[in-house]
């Protein structure tokens, strides 16, 4: 049976639903089938610039319906999508658009600028539509560029008579690369993985529930969790501007939402705002989150009134995901899966309990499970080979084969002969009141392996003292996990999906000013 797709998905909540409304914007409300109309239109003209199956349309806009409007009208024609990190420029944006050879792009306005800088290393980009919803009055849309509003208010808002093609490609989804070159992950039509999304849909909401969501859309959880989720259960999404952890819990209390999925460093730093009267009283049922430290899991449900459940799953993971709905300690992953999972060494032997090895699945002989990186054959056999997919995550399984995510296998150190985990050094750090959050990550030592840099993040109005930091460190780690090196920063930098830039970090090394217990103190630890 073919994977939905996601125009499908718009269509087939469209018929049900009529215009009942779907999503919220900031001030705008817009129904199922408005949305499904509009994409049409924006289909239509897409398909009169000559777009159709097997060419991209590469989209860098931020959240808004006018992202979601060119997406579905991709998908109507058989056209594959590319969201874009609106955070790209220079050199990086000009890599992924000219990598997935997309033939149109459809940009924000305020954006265009970093696109003209590299314009002329992407002649693969014929047509260019500008998003000018937003724009000033006076401001005019370049030269050789057209506005992409018009589109929305001329066309036919009847679904357009090609269709995609099953197996071609529907969406490349570029990886972060905040260890190396980003790669495209293919996905294609008819093998999109949604059936999963769609079945977890209509188990987890509530005819009432409304879905919040502030992570870019240009980001698989978003794109790929959120949005679908919201089609196939037939729902509310509200779509937030950006994650602002002063804003959150206004936004969830405006939108009425019942529910938002969060990543990373999300739920810390907001246990880390000042707390308020009415924390507890909030709409939200439940989050739907990944790698929620266990430190301030059960805190963060008391103070607001919520249920956590924990998700495992990545963008190149093939459709493989791990899930604690409650049937797994606090702190856990999920259960191993059985006879689909492994967790092992560098030599593929099954690890004991409570030793770290690498999360590997089982992949059967149909491409519905296998990873395909756009332009990339080594890659995609270096991440499924030997019927195995390497997920590149290190976790633990209990006795009772519960899973305990460690580290990405990229980010671990290796220091004084033991391994040590980014992941475990930031949870401590994290703990010292004034740091707000922290990134760490090994630097080249004079002895070899690894020495551990950290670098913090102070609350608003705090500062750190990098001294007494370690001392706490000192009481709160083993010997060989405590870091030597502290560097107080006014932000990390991160992608818009809020994961660090570590590859950014570690070619800055022990930058100046940075603190460094063994020079500070006159002694070798």
């Amino acid at each position: 049976m073919a994977d939905f797709n996601y125009h499908e998905a718009l269509e087939q909540a469209a018929r049900k639903q009529g215009d009942k409304l779907w999503l919220l914007f900031e001030e705008d409300r817009i129904g199922f089938a408005t949305m499904d109309q509009n994409a049409n239109r924006v289909a239509h003209a897409l398909l009169d610039l000559g777009l159709g199956p097997g060419q991209g349309l590469a989209i860098m806009m931020p959240n808004g319906p006018e992202f979601l409007y060119g997406f579905f009208a991709s998908q109507k024609i058989g056209a594959y999508a590319v969201p874009v990190n609106t955070e790209l420029k220079g050199e990086h944006l000009s890599y992924l658009l000219h990598h997935c050879q997309a033939r149109a792009l459809l940009i924000h306005h305020r954006l265009y600028p970093e696109w003209e800088k590299i314009k002329q290393d992407t002649p693969n980009l014929q047509h260019i539509l500008v998003g000018t919803a937003e724009a000033s009055a006076g401001w005019t849309v370049p030269a050789g560029a057209r506005a992409f509003e018009p589109l929305l208010q001329a066309g036919q808002p009847e679904p357009p008579a090609a269709r995609p093609k099953e197996g071609d490609i529907c969406l490349l989804m570029y990886t972060s690369g905040t260890t190396g070159q980003a790669k495209g992950v293919v996905y294609r039509f008819g093998r999109t993985g949604l059936n999963g999304i769609g079945i977890i849909a209509k188990g987890f909401y509530k005819p009432d529930d409304t879905i919040y969501t502030c992570l870019p859309l240009f980001h698989a959880n978003a794109l790929y969790v959120s949005m679908p989720a919201s089609l196939f259960a037939e729902i509310r999404l509200a779509l937030g501007r950006r994650f602002s952890a002063s804003r959150f819990w206004d936004d969830v209390r405006r939108y009425g939402a019942t529910t938002f999925n969060a990543l990373g460093a999300m739920i810390p730093i907001l246990m880390k705002q000042p707390e308020r009267p009415n924390d507890g009283d909030n709409p939200v049922r439940f989050v739907l989150s990944a790698a929620c430290p266990v430190t301030v899991w059960q805190s963060f449900e008391k103070r607001f009134n919520l249920k956590i459940l924990e998700f495992y799953g990545a963008v190149d993971g093939g459709g493989f995901a791990v899930f604690n709905l409650g049937n797994a300690p606090v702190g856990s992953i999920g259960p191993l899966p059985p006879g689909a999972g492994r967790v092992v060494d560098e030599d593929l032997n099954d690890c004991p309990p409570g030793e770290p090895g690498e999360l590997i699945f089982k992949v059967d002989d149909t491409k519905e499970k296998r990873v395909e990186y756009f332009k990339d054959d080594r890659a995609s056999n270096e991440k499924v080979h030997d019927g195995w997919l390497f997920t590149g995550d290190l976790v633990y399984r209990d006795e009772k084969n519960f899973l305990y995510f460690v580290d990405r296998k990229k980010d671990a150190m290796r220091r004084r002969g033991e391994n040590v985990s980014s992941y475990e050094v930031e949870k401590v750090v994290n703990r010292f009141p004034p740091v707000l959050e922290s990134a760490s990550l090994g630097v080249k030592s004079e002895l070899g392996e690894d020495d551990i840099l950290v670098c913090v993040v102070p609350r608003p109005g705090e500062s750190v003292d990098p001294e007494a930091l370690y001392d706490f460190c000192a009481q709160e780690m083993p010997r060989y996990m405590i870091p030597r090196f502290i560097r107080v920063m006014a932000e990390l930098p991160k992608t818009e999906t809020h994961r660090v830039k570590k590859n950014l970090l570690k070619s800055q090394g022990v930058a100046e000013g940075t603190w460094d217990e063994e020079k500070s103190r006159g002694r070798r630890k």
